[in-house]
This record gives C-alpha cells, sequence and structure tokens, in this order.
C-alpha cells in the first residue's frame, strides 16, 4: 500500500476530458487508496465495486460532515447558515434522515414520476421546436439545461421568471469545479437563495398551490414534522438536486453515442432500447465523479485497509463502476448491457430520491432528440469540448448541428 496520496490531475485537460484511464491505474494499484481530491481536500478512495457497495451501506460510514475531521468540509458551506445546510436529507443521517425523506418519498416513487411523463414530452417538444429550423444548437444550454430545470420547477411549484436567479446561484455554491472554494461567493449566493426561498415559502403559504412545497408547508405549519430552517433546506435541496445531475446525464449521454456511431445507429433503430442506455450511459460516465462521500464515524477497516476516524471515505461509484469484476468489458459502452447495477445514483438509505425522474427525463430527452434532430454530429472535434470536473461531471456546451426542419 502506497502511504503517499495520489493527486488527483484535475488541471490536466486529459484527465478533465477522459479521467478513466487514470482511475484505472489507481484501482489496479489497490482497492483503497489516499488521495488529493477537489478542493485540495484528502479522501480514502474505495475503488471497486464490491467494496463500494458495502461502505454505502455501512452505518460506521456517515452523511454528516459534522464527523468529518477535516475543518475544511464545514468551512465550504455557507457560514452564516451552515447549521441549515447541514438539516438535509443529503447530509444526515437516522433517524432524522429517515424522517425527511418519508415527507417527499410520495412524490418521487415510480407510478407518481410516470404520470408526469405527457407534461416531460410537451417540455422536451417546446425545447427542440425553438432549434429545428436553426440546423444547429448548444444542447446543453438550449436542451439539457432547461428540461429538467423546467420540470423541478413545476413539481415544486417555483415561477418560470424566477428559474435563471436560481441556477445562477446554485452555480456560485456548486460548480466551483476543482479549484478551491471561494467562501465569500458560497455565502453571497446562499445569502441570496435563503432570501428567495423565504420569500416565495411566504407567497405559497398565502397562495397555496397543487405543487411539493405547498404541501411542505402544510407538514411544517399543521403537521409540525419540519421546522422553518428544515423547511427552507429541504426547499433548496429538492429544487437543486432535482436538475443539476440530470443536466449532464442528457448531455454526456449524447456525447457518448456521437462518438460511438455504432451505439447511437443501434438506438435509433430500436428506441426500446433507451431504458438499458440510460442505466448504461450512467454506468459508463455517470453525472457523479469520482464518487460519494462519507466520514467515519469510528476506527474502520474496508478491504483490508485501515482507516482512522473523521477520516473522509469518498466511494468512488465512477471508478467502481468500471470493475472488470462486477461489469464485463467495462471500458466498452454498451447499451444492450444486461444486470446493469452500477452505484451512480448511490445504494442504501441514500439512494438518490429522485432516480425515476432522472430516468424519465434522461430517456424522453435522448429519444426525442435522436427522432426529431436528423443527422445530428458534433459541430466541433470531440476533443474540443470542454468538460466539468471535481465532483459532478458532464460536457459544459454541446454545439451539435443537424438537417434543419419545421416544427412538427
Amino acid at each position: 500500500m502506497n502511504e503517499h496520496p495520489v493527486l488527483l490531475p484535475y488541471t490536466d485537460p486529459a484527465f478533465a476530458a477522459d479521467p478513466f484511464p487514470f482511475y484505472r491505474r489507481l484501482r489496479d494499484d489497490g482497492p483503497v487508496r489516499r488521495a488529493v481530491i477537489a478542493g485540495g481536500l484528502e479522501a480514502w478512495l474505495v475503488t471497486r465495486y464490491e467494496d463500494g457497495l458495502a461502505a454505502l451501506s455501512d452505518p460506521r460510514l456517515s452523511s454528516d460532515v459534522r464527523d468529518a475531521s477535516d475543518p475544511r468540509l464545514l468551512e465550504r458551506l455557507p457560514a452564516t447558515e451552515r447549521e441549515s445546510m447541514l438539516r438535509t436529507m443529503l447530509r444526515c443521517d437516522p433517524p432524522d434522515h429517515t424522517r425527511l425523506r418519508r415527507l417527499v418519498s410520495k412524490a418521487f416513487t415510480a407510478r407518481r414520476v410516470a404520470e408526469l411523463r405527457p407534461r416531460i414530452q410537451e417540455i422536451t417538444d417546446q425545447l427542440l421546436d425553438e432549434v429545428v429550423p436553426a440546423g444547429k444548437a448548444d444542447l446543453i444550454e438550449d436542451f439539457a439545461l432547461p428540461l429538467p430545470v423546467t420540470v423541478i420547477g413545476e413539481l415544486l411549484g417555483v415561477p418560470a421568471t424566477d428559474r435563471h436567479d436560481f441556477q445562477r446561484w446554485t452555480d456560485d455554491m456548486i460548480l466551483q469545479g476543482a479549484e478551491p472554494p471561494d467562501p465569500a461567493r458560497i455565502d453571497r449566493a446562499w445569502q441570496q437563495m435563503r432570501s428567495y426561498l423565504t420569500g416565495l415559502l411566504e407567497n405559497k403559504r398565502a397562495h397555496p398551490g397543487n405543487d411539493l412545497l405547498s404541501a411542505l408547508i402544510t407538514t411544517r405549519d399543521e403537521e409540525h414534522r419540519l421546522d422553518e430552517d428544515e423547511l427552507i433546506a429541504m426547499a433548496f435541496l429538492l429544487l437543486v438536486a432535482g436538475y443539476i445531475t440530470t443536466v449532464n446525464l442528457i448531455g454526456t449521454g449524447i456525447a457518448h453515442l456521437l462518438a460511438h456511431p455504432d451505439q447511437l445507429h443501434q438506438l435509433r433503430d430500436d428506441p426500446g432500447l433507451l431504458p438499458a442506455a440510460i442505466e448504461e450511459f450512467l454506468r459508463y460516465d455517470g453525472p457523479v465523479n469520482p464518487g460519494i462521500a462519507r466520514f467515519a464515524r469510528e476506527d474502520v477497516t474496508i478491504a483490508g485497509v485501515s482507516i482512522p476516524r473523521g477520516a473522509t471515505v469518498l466511494v468512488a461509484s465512477a471508478i467502481a463502476d468500471r470493475d472488470p469484476a462486477q461489469f464485463p468489458d467495462p471500458d466498452r459502452l454498451d447499451i444492450t448491457r444486461q444486470d446493469n447495477a452500477h452505484l451512480a445514483f448511490g445504494h442504501g438509505i441514500h439512494y438518490c430520491l429522485g432516480a425515476p425522474l432522472a430516468r424519465l427525463e434522461g430517456q424522453i430527452a435522448i429519444g426525442t432528440a435522436l427522432r426529431r434532430l436528423p443527422h445530428l454530429s458534433l459541430a466541433v472535434p470531440p476533443d474540443a469540448l470542454r468538460w466539468r470536473s471535481g465532483g459532478l461531471r458532464g460536457p459544459e456546451q454541446l454545439p451539435v448541428t443537424f438537417t434543419p426542419g419545421d416544427t412538427a
């Protein structure tokens, strides 16, 4: 076991474009490896599938950053509202996690999400109607971003006119890449977000609607199962988590199809492969990269490696999902792959609540784009695409051309 932490080379353009050869070498070095990750933080990377699966269900590994010994992790949260940010489902464990998740889980069941299909299809077609006549588009800015933003906004009851604001604040808080974050920028964005959410919730108290935030206000005011900070934290989490990874799922999926013409043609010929294709995009190059953070409540041993209490443990799903012990020929994109039990949505009690919605949006978005944009191709060489790195991965822009048409 190498005692020196390996530095993930975020500044290397080759790593940003394709980190998987580097990840493969890490996994080959051993199942657990100390590393310096985004923001200069140190973590223990769990690189193999079987160990990662077990770690995500291990109660000794906490989601609460207060269990971490590195004070910089708390400093990455807004100083003025740190306690509020620590009270989301994402950052707490049972019993609070159980209570909070139960309050919103009914809105994200497979059945409830399936009822959204007609509206998601309508939004998808409206977005494509705007670009079809031109024969070119940036499929991130024009399509992959506004689709999930609009869907989650309507589900929560956020006015369409406000959505550009919360996207900007989210970018300032979360999408800062691999560099150490700017605390002042994070604080400023969160104060703006908090002020906005407070006003939005007050408006919904006065004028409730048939949306999830109105239902949560009832839970807060009449049933007393949320306090005000928890309500605001829940609104923030649902709003941001409801779109930020789905943008990358759609953009990355289309980018890889364009880079693999055989898979593109196969999917066009058989749209019934869309569900399997979405799972393969998630496994092959998922939005969360390199993985999912946990914090050791006590000294733990993973795959024979001793990890001290307070250490950050990064279950490296992006690495584990290409583990050849679990996935045959793991570096090959195969939209017909079976038994694709990837870790892109996590595992255990923190398994992504929005997974059914993300899957449905991905299927509709990619399937409709392939159907409505004939001769779809990249407008730049593949190596000219710029990819986000440092926690979330996906193309920053996706310039494409296609045969212009009418909006029918």
